[in-house]
């Protein structure tokens, strides 16, 4: 480019430059703001959209948070961002001479979204790729975090332009893969393995979302969409299948209500277990 600065962390261009600099094995991590200590980092993926990725990422933060983890939340998921109002939090984010403070729910994990930067948090966010991976960037190197133990990333379906600048950026520990039982799983999870692969990010595991409903007479459970293939493909493929999470009103209640801090349930205890065993 003609204009280039030869600067490749700065740029959300794909070009030539930034191929050999990949390629010669150059890092492109990020620092983070000063003022930040995060210790593990842990993404949230899915192959496509609408399998319940900020779902399994809120409750995540809401159950390490009950363990007495200082705990945080970037959502990366800047064109469809939900993870304030799952949380209750509304108004814009603040600042000051030293960078952006982030939001603060009523357990204490902090988060950052673009929601938190808009002036109508129900504006479309209508941008180009290369200025969202440029703010999603910045949601760490502006951010003053402070000391984090576990931070989750909400990050956008695919394996585009987004997930691509985290995994170049951040120093992701590892990813919980989200699939739920009506998609072909071979697809929604294989892609999002091949990715992980190919960018050396470990996968710890597979959460199923939407995987039954309880009956509220005989708390027998009900498969909606029929037998679940998601135990056999991690079995075959060397996943862990971290917890299924059901379809249930009293989860989207808790959304809808911004109290998802509150919702009591252990689906994904196992989670917790499994992340703990990583970074023994």
């Amino acid at each position: 480019m003609a204009d280039c600065n030869k600067n490749c962390s700065s740029c959300g261009e794909e070009c030539a430059e930034r191929g050999e600099e990949a390629s010669a094995g150059q890092s492109l991590l990020e620092a983070p703001h000063a003022k930040s200590n995060v210790k593990r980092i842990i993404g949230v993926v899915s192959g496509k959209g609408g399998v319940g990725k900020s779902l399994v990422t809120g409750l995540l933060a809401a159950l390490y948070a009950k363990k007495g983890y200082s705990t945080a939340i970037m959502d990366a998921d800047v064109t469809g961002p939900s993870i304030p109002k799952m949380f209750g939090i509304s108004g814009r984010a603040v600042g000051n001479e030293d960078g952006i403070l982030p939001a603060v729910t009523k357990t204490g994990i902090k988060l950052i979204s673009v929601n938190l930067l808009l002036e109508n948090p129900s504006d479309p966010v209508i941008w180009r790729g290369p200025v969202i991976a440029g703010v999603v960037k910045q949601f760490w190197t502006d951010v003053i975090w402070g000391d984090i133990d576990y931070m989750f990333i909400d990050m956008p379906p695919g394996t585009g332009d987004v997930p691509l600048t985290v995994f170049q950026s951040v120093p992701v520990d590892g990813l919980v893969i989200v699939a739920s039982p009506q998609d072909l799983v071979t697809m929604i999870v294989g892609k999002a393995v091949t990715m992980a692969k190919m960018m050396n990010i470990p996968v710890l595991g597979v959460v199923e979302n939407m995987s039954y409903v309880k009956c509220p007479h005989c708390e027998e459970k009900i498969y909606l969409y029929g037998d679940s293939h998601i135990d056999a493909y991690c079995v075959e493929n060397d996943l862990e299948l971290l917890g299924k999470v059901p379809i249930a009103p009293e989860i989207a209640k808790a959304c809808d209500n911004g109290t998802i801090e509150d919702y009591p349930g252990d689906e994904l205890l196992d989670v917790a277990r499994i992340i703990a065993k990583a970074h023994d």
